[in-house]
């Protein structure tokens, strides 16, 4: 399987709600990097912290989130994925809509490296009351 059928796999994996499959694409080593401003902002190291930082809180904190990739370049080792989140803050009952990037780094068919890219004002509207 190539590297870019790879990414859309765990982004259908994601949509599933099929989480296992998604973390089973991380290498143990790999580092997740959510963008600055975003509610789970940092660099998270290895698919536990990336389902405890980031995922667990997605599931529990939000009705609805998606992300829906709507074009891939795929540069080899490279992978980037454009596309749109959306999502309901469950806290304040407030929705979203913002593009993002997403680049994956692949290395012996396991992710060593994502990095979002993110318009972080258009979600962090959805947390303010």
């Amino acid at each position: 399987m190539s590297n870019l059928d790879s990414v859309k796999q765990v982004y259908q994996a994601f949509a599933e709600g099929d989480i296992p499959t998604v973390l089973g694409f991380l290498d143990q080593d790999s580092d997740w990097t959510e963008a600055e401003g975003f509610p789970y902002a940092g660099t998270y190291h290895g698919p536990q912290a990336v389902l405890h930082g980031v995922f667990m809180r997605l599931g529990t904190e939000w009705d609805g989130f998606a992300a829906i990739p709507d074009e891939y370049i795929d540069a080899g080792e490279t992978v980037v994925a454009l596309g749109k989140y959306s999502g309901t803050y469950i806290v304040t009952g407030k929705s979203f809509h913002a593009n993002f990037a997403h680049v994956w780094k692949i290395k012996n068919g396991k992710a060593i490296r994502f990095v979002q890219y993110v318009d972080t004002l258009l979600v962090h509207r959805a947390l303010q009351p």
